[in-house]
């Protein structure tokens, strides 16, 4: 089973210099954090800020080209969880097609927001990876983020 999710925020975890999106169910319960690269971070953060750059990124790139092939990105999904990587797939479709290609959940994201397409993640993600109860009180939940640790998650990006 499939749980759509959203793009919550974008950080940086001072102790691994990396940063961290948290994805989130759409009801607010249960959040996703992945640590991801900086040109990553720096494409899902422009793109939740509607920046537009001078030049085309990669994903902007990306989308281009999959316009010119009269192609859609349908969905993307975080589907896999293997050794400490998550694993993610983009579903495109082409003149009826269903199209998947393998991706990394960081650029499945961006892409995702480049096209405004939904983001699921797989259960057994949820149920392998340590995931964020988002019922906690507020006060909770930010002194839980600021002192996010990797090392307090069974798996990272």
């Amino acid at each position: 089973m499939l749980i759509e999710m959203k793009v919550k925020f974008l950080t940086f975890d001072s102790t691994t210099n990396g940063f961290v999106v948290l994805l989130m169910d759409l009801a607010n319960k249960t959040g996703l954090p992945i640590w991801i690269g900086p040109f990553e971070a720096n494409a899902i953060a422009m793109k939740l800020k509607k920046i537009d750059s001078q030049r085309p990124m990669t994903h902007d790139l990306i989308h281009s080209i999959l316009k010119q092939l009269d192609s859609q990105v349908v969905k993307v999904v975080v589907n896999d969880l293997k050794e400490n990587t998550y694993y993610a797939l983009i579903y495109l479709n082409r003149k009826g097609e269903e199209i998947i290609i393998d991706s990394r959940p960081s650029d499945a994201i961006a892409i995702a927001l480049a096209v405004d397409a939904p983001i699921f993640v797989s259960e057994n993600v949820i149920e392998k990876a340590r995931t964020i109860d988002m019922e906690k009180e507020e006060d909770q939940l930010k002194e839980w983020l600021e002192n996010l640790n990797p090392d307090d998650f069974k798996y990272k990006a």
